[in-house]
């Protein structure tokens, strides 16, 4: 993740993605999973696992992750990075929100 962010760009309202979900946007060849935690927080990663390029949109949100839906791999949505003994990491972007439209900084 950049200190600066050049470019803040606008990828929907919040109510686009469902609670525990995720939705996609294209970014030139990659796909970037904006994901939403059942408390509203959102977040945004490279829409593939470390392990063997999983979707992870497809994944479940859960305590602050996504389990990968093909070999259950779980990544944090704060920084990429999978969790317990697995190591790896996908990337993750900035998202913020304005009024009720979701912002991804890239």
């Amino acid at each position: 993740m950049n200190a600066v962010t050049k470019n803040w760009v606008a990828v929907g309202m919040i109510s686009d993605i469902p609670r525990r979900g995720a939705r996609c946007v294209k970014n030139g060849d990659m796909t970037i999973a904006i994901f939403r935690t059942s408390d509203d927080r959102v977040f945004a990663l490279e829409d593939k696992c470390p392990h063997k390029n999983g979707p992870l949109s497809q994944g479940i949100v859960h305590d602050g992750c996504v389990t990968c839906p093909l070999h259950n791999w779980v990544i944090s949505l704060e920084n990429g990075e999978a969790q317990g003994a697995d190591e790896g990491h996908t990337r993750s972007f900035p998202v913020k929100s304005d009024g009720d439209t979701v912002l991804l900084g890239l």
